[in-house]
C-alpha cells in the first residue's frame, strides 16, 4: 500500500512539475521575428514578415517580439491600414509596421535594430493596448518629410539655394516642390533657418508661412535654386529648412492604452510627433532620444513636438530623454476644450471641436464631470454630470446632462474633462536646438521638473490654455521647478520669459487666476536676455534660491529690461539672486 501511495505521490509531483513548467513557458512565450524573415537580405521589405509575427502574438499571447540586431526595412505597401484621429496632428487613413492594437503584457525588444521606413507608413500604432514595452532600437527614414538647403546667396526678395542628392526636387508653373525616388511628394508650407556652427535656430529669424503650398523659383546655371519671397532674409553658409506641410506620421501614437513603456529609443526621424499620446495612462520615456540621424548630415530630426500628451491620465514621466533639433516644442500636456455650439434643451448641449487638429478627438462619456468655463476669462462657472453622449460626426457631439445647465451658459464658452489629470515628472532630460519652446505644462495634477537642461530660442517652461485658437485645457496646480539648468534662452521670436504665462485671457484679467502654485526654486540660469519671468492670471508663485548667472552668449535687443514682468497676479514671492 505505502508502494502504491508513493508511485502516485511520484506522479502528482512530476504532472504538478509539468504544468509549472508548462504555464511558465506560455507565460515567456517568445516570437522571433527572423524566423518569419527567411531569405531576407538587407534592402528588401519585412512589413509582411512583421504583420505574420504580430500575428503569431495575438495568436499565443506572447510575452515578447524579439527584432534581429541589424537594419530591417519598411515600405507601407504591405502596412496596415487604419483611418485614425490623432490629436494635435492630421487625420487621415494611415499605414503602420508595427500595429499592436489589443495587445497586452509584452516587450518589443529591438536588441539594437534600426527600423528604416520608406514613404508614407508610420512606425508604431499602440491602441486599446496595456503594459506595453517598446526598447533598444531606433527609427528613420529614407527619405525625410522637410527638406534641407544650404544658402549659398541671397539678395532683394531672394535666396540661391542649393540641395543634396537626398533631396530631389522638380519644377511645377514656376514653383519649387519636393519628391523622393519613388516619386512621392513632400509638400512644404515654411521656411526656418538654422545657424550652421551652432546647429540650432538662427539668432531672433522667423517663420516665413507660405500661402498654397507654393515657393515661386528658378534654377540656376550653376545648380543652385534661386527662390522669390517678399522680405526674405538669410545668411550664407546656414541652412533654410523647408518644413513639412502636414503632420501625418507620427513614429508613436498612443491611444487608449495604459501602461506604455518607451525605453532606449532613437527617433531620428518622423513626419509628426515622436510620441503623441491621447487617452492613456501610465507612459513612461526613458532615455529616448529625438535627435538627428547620425552621420546623415541633417539639421532636424523631426518635424513636429518631441512628445505630446492630450487628455491622458495616471502619471507620464519623461527620464533621461535628449529632445533636440525638433520643429516643435519638446512637450505639450494639456486636455482638450469643447465648444459650446448651441443650447437644444436645459440638460442638453451640443458641442464642437473646433481647431482642426482635434477632430475626431471623442473625450466626453457618460458620467464624466465637465466644467463650464467662460472662453474670453478661462473662468469656470459650472459643473455638470454627463448622463448619455452621441457623436453626430467628426465636428459636433450630442451632450446630455443629469441637471441643468447653470444660468449665464453661453454659446462659445468651452466645455472640458475634470480629470483625471495626470501626474507629470520630467527629469535629468536635456532639451536643446529645437524650434520654439521647451515644456508646455498643462495638467492639473502634480508636475515635477527636476535636474533638467533646457536651451531653446524661446521659453524654456511655458504655461498655456485657451478657449479661442487651440482650445486646449490648462491650468496648473501644484508645480516645482527644480535643479534645472537654463542656458541662454530666448534667443528667438518664440517667448517672453524663461518661464512665462502665455494663456487666451482676455477678459477679467484681474480676477482670473487660471494657473495656481507654481515654485521656481534652486535653478541655474545663465542669461543673456534679462526676462526671467513673465506671468498674468497667476496664485500663488514662489521664486527663491536660484542662481542667476549674466553672459554675453547673445546681443540681447529687446526693450524690456525687468526681469520679473507680473501682471494681474495674487500673492507672488520673488527672491532674486545674483551671481
Amino acid at each position: 500500500m505505502k508502494k502504491i501511495a508513493g508511485i502516485w505521490l511520484y506522479y502528482l509531483v512530476g504532472s504538478i512539475l509539468i504544468s509549472c513548467s508548462t504555464g511558465q513557458q506560455a507565460e515567456e512565450k517568445v516570437v522571433y521575428l527572423k524566423d518569419y524573415l527567411v531569405g531576407y537580405q538587407e534592402g528588401q521589405d519585412a512589413t509582411l514578415a512583421l504583420r505574420r509575427a504580430l500575428d503569431e502574438c495575438k495568436k499565443v499571447k506572447a510575452r515578447r517580439l524579439e527584432l534581429p540586431a541589424e537594419k530591417l526595412y519598411f515600405q507601407p505597401d504591405y502596412a496596415v491600414e487604419q483611418y485614425v484621429f490623432v490629436s494635435n496632428n492630421d487625420e487621415g487613413l494611415k499605414r503602420f509596421a508595427f500595429d499592436l492594437t489589443g495587445l497586452s503584457d509584452i516587450v518589443l525588444e529591438g536588441n539594437g535594430a534600426v527600423l528604416l521606413f520608406s514613404g508614407f507608413v508610420c512606425p508604431f500604432l499602440i491602441r486599446e493596448a496595456e503594459n506595453i514595452e517598446v526598447r533598444n532600437l531606433s527609427i528613420d527614414y529614407t527619405r525625410t518629410f522637410h527638406s534641407e538647403g544650404k544658402i549659398e546667396a541671397c539678395g532683394e526678395g531672394w535666396l540661391d539655394v542649393s540641395f543634396a542628392s537626398e533631396y530631389p526636387y522638380y519644377f511645377s508653373n514656376g514653383c519649387l516642390h519636393f519628391k523622393d525616388n519613388q516619386g512621392n511628394k513632400y509638400p512644404y508650407s515654411n521656411l526656418l533657418e538654422f545657424d550652421v556652427e551652432k546647429r540650432e535656430p538662427a539668432y531672433m529669424v522667423k517663420d516665413y508661412w507660405l500661402s498654397g503650398g507654393c515657393m515661386p523659383a528658378q534654377e540656376l546655371k550653376n545648380g543652385n535654386v534661386r527662390i522669390f519671397k517678399d522680405k526674405i532674409k538669410g545668411t550664407p553658409g546656414n541652412i533654410l529648412v523647408f518644413g513639412a506641410a502636414q503632420r501625418l506620421i507620427p513614429a508613436f501614437t498612443v491611444t487608449d492604452s495604459k501602461g506604455v513603456h518607451i525605453q532606449h529609443v532613437n527617433i531620428w526621424h518622423c513626419g509628426g510627433m515622436g510620441v503623441i499620446a491621447q487617452r492613456s495612462g501610465d507612459i513612461e520615456l526613458d532615455h529616448v532620444q529625438v535627435t538627428p540621424s547620425p552621420g546623415m548630415g541633417r539639421m532636424i530630426s523631426i518635424t513636429a513636438d518631441a512628445t505630446h500628451f492630450s487628455n491622458c491620465y495616471g502619471f507620464i514621466r519623461m527620464l533621461n530623454c535628449l529632445f533636440e533639433n525638433q520643429k516643435d516644442d519638446a512637450t505639450n500636456i494639456h486636455g482638450i476644450y469643447a465648444v459650446i455650439d448651441s443650447i437644444i434643451g436645459p440638460q442638453e448641449l451640443i458641442v464642437k471641436l473646433m481647431h482642426p487638429a482635434q477632430e475626431g478627438f471623442d473625450f466626453i462619456r457618460p458620467g464624466q464631470q465637465l466644467e463650464l468655463v467662460n472662453h474670453k476669462s478661462l473662468i469656470q462657472y459650472g459643473e455638470l454630470s454627463v448622463e448619455n453622449v452621441e457623436r453626430l460626426n467628426k465636428k459636433y457631439t450630442r451632450v446630455c446632462l443629469t441637471a441643468p445647465l447653470p444660468e449665464g451658459t453661453r454659446v462659445k464658452d468651452v466645455v472640458a474633462a475634470m480629470g483625471p489629470y495626470p501626474e507629470v515628472l520630467v527629469r535629468a532630460c536635456k532639451m536643446r536646438n529645437n524650434r520654439a519652446r521647451g515644456l508646455l505644462l498643462g495638467s492639473r495634477g502634480k508636475i515635477r521638473i527636476e535636474k533638467n537642461y533646457f536651451h531653446v530660442p524661446g521659453a524654456a517652461i511655458l504655461f498655456e490654455g485657451d478657449g479661442s485658437y487651440w482650445y486646449e485645457q490648462s491650468g496648473v496646480r501644484d508645480v516645482v521647478i527644480r535643479e534645472n539648468v537654463f542656458d541662454n534662452c530666448n534667443y528667438g521670436i518664440w517667448g517672453k520669459a524663461c518661464i512665462a504665462v502665455g494663456s487666451g485671457i482676455y477678459e477679467q484679467r484681474e480676477t482670473s487666476r487660471y494657473h495656481r502654485k507654481i515654485r521656481v526654486e534652486e535653478n541655474t540660469f545663465h542669461i543673456f536676455d534679462p526676462r526671467l519671468v513673465n506671468l498674468y492670471g497667476v496664485d500663488d508663485f514662489v521664486f527663491k534660491g536660484n542662481r542667476i548667472i549674466h553672459t554675453d552668449a547673445y546681443s540681447y535687443q529687446g526693450q524690456e529690461q525687468r526681469p520679473f514682468v507680473i501682471d494681474n497676479c495674487s500673492n507672488i514671492f520673488i527672491q532674486e539672486t545674483e551671481d
